[in-house]
This record gives structure tokens, C-alpha cells and sequence, in this order.
């Protein structure tokens, strides 16, 4: 009784290998599409919030350049900067993964 019970667990184990032994294509098929599927939302998401880095940093600048701060240029490249690298960046991972 006790070897019969081993050589179904043996003949259950060596079925679920086969099974189990293809060649993964359809799961990394699978991955590839739920991934690329994230790319279209988080480019949108990355231009929503430079344009509020923009926004921002507009009021900012105006608020700098009306009380007549001397240093109005160096902040105005720093805003506009990371508009720029963040317009960019959602560029560039966007073509270079998809």
C-alpha cells in the first residue's frame, strides 16, 4: 500500500514537471504587455506635473522678478530646467522602452 501511494505521488510529481515545462514565451509575452501598458499613463502623469513645476515656478519668478530680487534669472533657469528635464526624461524612457 505505502509503495503504491509513493508511486502516485511520484506519477503525479513527474506529470506537473511536464506540464510545467514549456517554453515561458506566453508569460513573458504576458509581462512585456502589462508592462508597456503602464507607459502611456505614467508619460501623462510626468507632463501633468511638469506643467505644475511650471506653473509654480512662474509664480514664483513673478513674485521674485515684482519685488525686484537681483537673483530673478538664476531662479527662472532653475524652474524652466525642470520643466525641461522632466518633458524630456518622460521622452526618452518613453522611446527607449517602447
Amino acid at each position: 500500500m505505502k509503495r503504491r501511494s509513493l508511486l502516485t505521488v511520484a506519477l503525479t510529481l513527474a506529470t506537473l514537471g511536464a506540464f510545467a515545462a514549456g517554453d515561458g514565451s506566453a508569460g513573458i509575452t504576458e509581462a512585456t504587455n502589462m508592462v508597456t501598458g503602464y507607459f502611456d499613463p505614467a508619460t501623462k502623469l510626468i507632463y501633468a506635473i511638469g506643467a505644475v513645476v511650471g506653473l509654480i515656478g512662474g509664480v514664483k519668478v513673478y513674485s521674485k522678478f515684482s519685488s525686484g530680487d537681483p537673483d530673478t534669472s538664476k531662479t527662472a533657469a532653475s524652474w524652466f530646467g525642470a520643466c525641461i528635464f522632466l518633458i524630456v526624461a518622460a521622452t526618452i524612457l518613453r522611446s527607449f522602452f517602447l
